[in-house]
């Protein structure tokens, strides 16, 4: 289901790295976070390292709308971290989309 482009958007992001670039991955997502909380429609955007599994960093995400997420997705801030996924990441980033419930 594809949410309503002015309802806000929140999500999950779990990135997960490669043997011994667990530290590499948490000081990427930390120089990134600054940089995306400022961008327009950013609500939220809070860097979290899972205590099950360590080599994780779990993001959660809330955004104004769909549209916001989109310009997000689609900035220098996130492409500048993507281009280093292969060198960071053991799998591929996973997205998790949320919806309030109560």
């Amino acid at each position: 289901m594809t949410p309503d482009r002015t309802e806000e958007v929140r999500l999950l992001a779990r990135l997960t790295a490669r043997p011994g670039r667990e530290q590499a991955l948490r000081d990427a997502i930390a120089d990134l976070v600054p940089r995306v909380l400022v961008e327009d429609g950013c609500i939220a955007y809070h860097a979290h390292v899972s205590d099950a599994a360590p080599a994780t960093v779990v993001m959660y995400e809330a955004w104004r709308d769909q549209a916001a997420l989109d310009v997000h997705a689609a900035g220098p801030a996130l492409a500048e971290l993507a281009a280093r996924f292969d060198d960071l990441l053991a799998e591929p980033m996973a997205l998790e989309p949320l919806r309030r419930f109560a």
